[in-house]
């Protein structure tokens, strides 16, 4: 992601903000995952949107005070240490931070306090995440206390403090080129990934050694990291929908479902894919599994500027209910089937999300209190699915099946770009490809 395009993006939220208004954004700091060990270190969305730096515990400043006619952009980081370098890699420090980035002032983190009373003074709107951060809702709560109890030294606190979140929401709902770029990557490497662990599957392995396939092509093609917890459920974990402890054998004649997905750059993909652990649909497994296929499809033809998810997901249920009436799992009519939601005991959850740099990604989905139309550069999943728990009323060759088929939307002017149509999912094309092997292809 170019300098150009981060300082586009400050240069909009600057001249969205009210005038003599000056915005906060934390970076995420280290989480210790266990006594002076850290999680690999995830920026915080926000901040990485804004700016790119990938560094621990930084701060970004944003003005349109007046005297700064082209808006400010500044940076507080740490410092060089070559102590702390040794042990804990290299720092960018204020200098280089100012250069690479292209800010217009950088401070060393230890100046925070001093220079944000300076920066904050005089202001007459703060935006600030209220709540995103607590560490950092300390220091601004303390800075803004700190300029109300000093008149006589001519400091003035903001009168106002927004939320900054609800304009960076509606900014990363719609994605540049740059962004549909990136994300348009992290779809190839993690079709590649599913591919690869249907090559990979057959009966007696575990749901963990397609987990390490999968998470072995992501790192391979450089995205080191999962976007989130990789989902691989084998026969009834299926019917789990965030099950993630990935410890079962996988067994002949089952089906497993994984959902799986890399992130590059901050960005997510998001796949599910359900295939046979040998190779081979059964009859009732083939039935199910293209009755979500067709509802997905009916989806899709729904999803283009003007058009709201709502419509999608109407068309999807009512090919998923009408089918499930043709298989004799639900009985009666369709319009009160539809009515009642007898549906939702099979399929119970939406039809899909908003996809960015967080993988159920910010943006609100109603207008008040209206379904929000979609417009050219949104990116969001599709993903029905239907899931018969084995204690159902049902006969018992649906028993225990788990399906959903998922993939990543960008709506387009005219219609709508399948970032992730490379990764297998007709039932000829999944049968075909699991008769190779990864030697053989």
């Amino acid at each position: 992601m170019s300098n150009t395009e981060f300082s586009s993006r400050r240069n909009q939220l600057l001249q969205s903000m009210q005038a003599n208004s000056i915005c906060l954004i934390p970076a995420a700091d280290l989480v210790t995952r266990s006594r002076d060990t850290e999680y690999s270190f995830r920026q915080d969305s926000y901040f990485q949107y804004l700016c790119g730096f990938p560094e621990p515990q930084a701060w970004l400043v944003l003005s349109n005070r007046a005297d700064f006619p082209n808006g400010l952009s500044v940076l507080f980081c740490l410092n060089k240490d070559p102590v702390a370098e040794i042990w804990h890699g290299r720092r960018y420090g204020p200098k280089q931070a100012k250069q690479d980035f292209q800010m217009d002032m950088t401070y060393v983190l230890d100046d925070l306090e001093e220079k944000l009373i300076e920066l904050i003074d005089g202001h007459d709107n703060l935006y600030f995440a209220q709540g995103h951060n607590s560490a950092a809702d300390e220091i601004v709560f303390s800075i803004m206390q700190s300029l109300r109890q000093a008149p006589k030294q001519s400091k003035l606190a903001p009168n106002n403090t927004l939320d900054v979140r609800s304009m960076l929401d509606e900014m990363r709902l719609i994605k540049s080129d740059a962004e549909i770029n990136i994300m348009r990557q992290a779809a190839n490497i993690s079709v590649d990934a599913h591919k690869r662990a249907m090559q990979f599957s057959k009966a007696g392995i575990n749901e963990y050694h397609l987990e390490a396939e999968i998470h072995h092509e992501f790192a391979m093609q450089g995205a080191k990291n999962p976007a989130y917890g990789t989902i691989v459920g084998g026969g009834n974990n299926a019917c789990i929908l965030h099950y993630t402890e990935n410890n079962q054998v996988l067994n002949a004649g089952e089906l497993v479902l994984i959902d799986a997905g890399c992130e590059l750059q901050g960005y997510a993909a998001d796949i599910t894919r359900t295939f046979p652990v040998s190779g081979q649909f059964s009859e009732a497994q083939a039935a199910l599994y293209q009755l979500v296929l067709d509802a997905q499809l009916a989806a899709f033809e729904w999803i283009k500027p003007e058009n709201t998810i709502k419509q999608a997901t109407d068309v999807a249920v009512k090919t998923i209910t009408q089918g499930l009436l043709d298989l004799g799992i639900l009985q009666g009519k369709l319009e009160e089937n539809i009515e009642q939601q007898t549906y939702r005991q099979y399929f119970m959850h939406g039809l899909g999300h908003w996809l960015g740099l967080d993988v159920h990604d910010v943006g609100i989905y109603k207008i008040e209190g209206q379904d929000r139309p979609l417009k050219a550069g949104m990116v969001l999943t599709i993903e029905p699915g239907i899931y018969i728990s084995p204690e159902a009323n049902v006969e018992e060759k649906w028993k225990g099946i788990g399906i959903r088929i998922e993939d990543n939307l960008v709506v387009t002017k005219s219609g709508y770009e399948n970032l992730t149509h490379g990764a297998p999912k007709t039932i000829s094309h999944i049968e075909t490809l699991m008769q190779t092997t990864l030697k053989d292809s």
